[in-house]
């Protein structure tokens, strides 16, 4: 797995150094944790584990702080969304990203892939395996009061995303993954 990490190093706080704003104020800078990172890979099974475990070691690298069961649903939404990748956009997409953005508050993982197709969220049916993974992804998103969603990207393929508190909060506004397109 390529990784390609934009984030930040650990910065002071209140240094001799720091920006000013408006009317010299200080510019408040990232928390040592806040970036963004993305990784690289083929879209082949290996690369599932691969990205888990990028993703894994990325937020204990920067401190990220996660409680145990938030970084395990992250996880979690990080194998079922390279997974799909793997499964259902390999023929189309040459390459899959993973991405990791870290606020002060909350932690979004991504994928993407060149595949144009828009993937729905199945319900459940016991008679098959497979085919609720975006589900679980909405299920785990909802359970932390966070966000997901579907977007097209500017080359014509998509973006699979979910963002999640640090703390739980009420279920936070916004489009969770469509049942239909």
């Amino acid at each position: 797995m390529d990784d390609r990490g934009r984030g930040p190093g650990p910065r002071p706080q209140g240094d001799a150094g720091a920006p000013l704003g408006p009317r010299g104020t200080d510019v408040p800078r990232p928390l040592p944790y806040e970036g963004v990172w993305r990784f690289t890979a083929a879209p082949v099974e290996v690369s599932v584990p691969q990205a888990r475990h990028a993703v894994r070691d990325l937020l204990l690298r920067q401190g990220v702080p996660v409680t145990d069961d938030l970084a395990e649903g992250l996880l979690l939404i990080v194998s079922e969304l390279v997974t799909n990748a793997v499964r259902h956009a390999a023929l189309l997409s040459p390459v899959l990203a993973v991405e990791v953005a870290v606020g002060a508050e909350w932690v979004r993982v991504s994928v993407e892939d060149d595949h144009p197709y828009r993937p729905t969220a199945l319900e459940a049916d016991h008679a098959r395996t497979g085919g609720r993974g975006l589900l679980l992804v909405r299920e785990i998103t909802r359970e932390a009061g966070g966000v997901c969603d579907v977007e097209h990207t500017a080359s014509g393929g998509k973006v699979v995303w979910a963002a999640l508190p640090f703390k739980p909060t009420e279920a936070l506004e916004g489009v969770i993954l469509p049942s239909g397109d």
